[in-house]
Parts: structure tokens; sequence; C-alpha cells
């Protein structure tokens, strides 16, 4: 017996949902990253992936601190990473070009990022951010590429999900 085709809906509802579980966000979450991509001038598709890549959680997670983006958000929330001097304990702060992302000073913050690093999740640091593993001092120097976003996910079928909904 012939499988039915998937319909539009269930293939724009997966993309939409590789999305979430990639980056570990909520519905609501997702749908305020949409609105503010929509907002903006450009491709809303690429500037949701950078919203998205811009995440605190994940840049430390990107910069190698952590081997996955959960394991960075923990390290985020248990206000183990600074930026520009300041704890940022929020996973969702959006990094900026310019910004200096460190660990705390505590024998225990550095530790755990020591530790992540043995283990390392990706191979290299994307070409927007700078990390020296010695002072686990790392820099956002720009916008992630759409090229450094390793997720095989076709965007426009998430915004086209949520043109559907509002």
């Amino acid at each position: 017996m012939a499988r039915k085709k998937r319909s539009e809906y269930a293939i724009r509802l997966e993309e939409k949902q590789k999305l979430r579980f990639n980056y570990g966000v909520s519905e609501k979450q997702l749908v305020r990253y949409v609105r503010k991509a929509r907002r903006a001038t450009g491709s809303t598709g690429q500037y949701l992936l950078q919203l998205l890549e811009m995440r605190l959680d994940n840049t430390v997670f990107r910069m190698g601190m952590a081997g996955t983006i959960p394991g960075a958000r923990q390290l985020v929330n248990h206000g183990h990473i600074q930026v520009n001097g300041t704890v940022v304990d929020v996973a969702s702060y959006q990094c900026r070009p310019g910004d200096v992302i460190t660990v705390r000073q505590q024998e225990k913050s550095r530790g755990l990022v020591k530790a992540n690093m043995e283990y390392p999740g990706l191979a290299n640091v994307p070409s927007h951010l700078e990390f020296d593993k010695e002072t686990l001092i790392g820099k956002v120097n720009g916008v992630i590429e759409r090229e450094w976003v390793a997720l095989e996910i076709k965007e426009l079928l998430v915004v086209e999900y949520y043109s559907r909904m509002a």
C-alpha cells in the first residue's frame, strides 16, 4: 500500500519543529522571533536564523565552552558567563557585534568550561566569533552568515508556517 504524500502543512510544521528543538526555544519564543524577523528589512528567514544564532546560549556553544546548546544554556542560567564584564544569566540574551564573552573568574566556572572543552561539540569556531582557549575570552566580531548555520533547514518554510497563523 502506497503511503500518502505529506501535506504542505506537515512539511512546514516539521521544519518549524526542527528549528525549535535545535535551539531549544519554546513555541512562544519562536513566534516572537518570527514577528521580530518580519519587521526587519531583508530576508525574514535569514534574519530569523541570525536572531536564534546570536542568542547567548548558542554563542557560548559555538565558542566551544559547552558541548551542546542545552549545556551552554545551563552554564548561562547558572551565572557562569559574563558579557562585557557583567554576569548575564538569561540564555536568550541577544549578543551584538563587539560583545566580549568571558567565563567568570571563579574556580568552579572555569573548571566547568575547561572540562567541556575536552570534548568539543564543534570542530571550529564560526567566522563571526573568536575565542581564546587560554584566557577563556571570546568576542563577537559580527553577525553570523547563513553558511555557518550547520542546521539543514529551509527557514522560508518556517516563515510560511507562521504567516498562515497570523
